[in-house]
């Protein structure tokens, strides 16, 4: 991809000078074979880049005049900011064609076009420093999160194929609300009219989104938010659980940055977590990363199971 991206840019960049190049003189000047220029030509087009071409004697290749890609208005933060989150954003996923995390990845290196001249040299800097390893993550299309923010901004209802947990597949359609990412996936929050209720659906289990043209009168959220009754579903049915540690708070983030957990400072050197509880197991081992004493002030089962934990660990010790 990197070689691509590369190659890619030193196409662009030729273009952009708003001349016509043979053939013969892109290849030479990019080191490549007529073939992949053709290829690289035809992906500039599927970008948005109105490539011209002459054939025959005399041919030539030419970005259309009044089409070149003006520079962003970025300070330096905020340069460094959007290559770190294309970044980031490239490396989650499942790395199929179409899906966020392959438009990230083209963006990541095209960026370097919008910038003024003068942020281009950093940005190149990062770029060649910066390795990221892969989050494995379910996939969305761009495409499918676009048509979908479309409706909701118009308030236009939508139909859909949803398959649940269990592999099972029904038609939908519904209001939709927001869009929201939380831990890695998206999800959607929308009002359902055949079940007369709210629904969030996983947006990676939804597929065939089609615009009905249809208009709704757009109703009150169910909650503050809609991360709020995302969450609220997501932790019906688990304990309750509120700790005291004594660490500071960047230490217990560090452990529990994959979970779905408040973490809030108290002091320099003890910090408060409060969670929803599945599993005692996984929490008991977290905590046991801390190095820290923890005090349970909320979570009965939770400090059962503790006890019934720490007495086994006891036994085992004895000879």
């Amino acid at each position: 991809m990197a070689d691509v991206t590369e190659r890619m840019l030193g196409l662009l960049s030729t273009l952009q000078t708003g001349r016509p190049f043979s053939g013969d003189e892109l290849t030479r000047r990019l080191n490549v074979s007529p073939r992949t220029l053709r290829r690289d030509v035809d992906r500039l087009r599927g970008y948005g880049y109105p490539v011209e071409t002459q054939p025959g004697p005399g041919g030539y290749y030419r970005l259309a005049a009044g089409r070149t890609m003006p520079p962003l208005v970025l300070d330096d933060d905020e340069a460094v900011a959007t290559l770190l989150a294309l970044a980031s954003l490239a490396a989650t996923g499942t790395s199929t064609e179409g899906g966020i995390d392959d438009a990230a990845t083209r963006a990541y290196g095209k960026l370097d076009q919008f910038l003024p001249a003068r942020l281009r040299p950093r940005v190149t800097s990062i770029r060649a420093s910066l390795e990221t390893s892969p989050q494995h993550a379910p996939g969305v299309t761009a495409h499918q999160l676009s048509v979908v923010a479309e409706t909701i901004s118009e308030h236009e209802m939508i139909a859909f194929t949803y398959t649940n947990a269990r592999g099972e597949r029904t038609d939908r359609r519904v209001e939709p609300y927001r869009q929201v990412h939380h831990l890695l996936r998206w999800y959607l929050l929308a009002w359902d009219g055949e079940r007369e209720d709210w629904r969030v659906f996983r947006m990676d289990r939804v597929t065939d989104v089609v615009r009905t043209g249809e208009p709704f009168e757009p109703r009150p959220l169910p909650a503050g938010s809609a991360l709020d009754y995302l969450r609220q579903g997501l932790n019906k049915g688990k304990e309750p659980v509120r700790i005291r540690v004594d660490a500071p708070a960047a230490t217990v983030i560090d452990v529990l940055k994959f979970q779905d957990a408040e973490i809030h400072p108290i002091d320099d050197q003890h910090t408060t977590i409060t969670l929803a509880l599945d599993s005692w197991q996984w929490l008991i081992l977290n905590l046991a990363f801390l190095e820290a004493d923890f005090h349970i002030s909320e979570g009965a089962d939770f400090a059962a199971a503790c006890r019934t934990f720490g007495e086994r660990l006891m036994g085992a010790t004895r000879t």
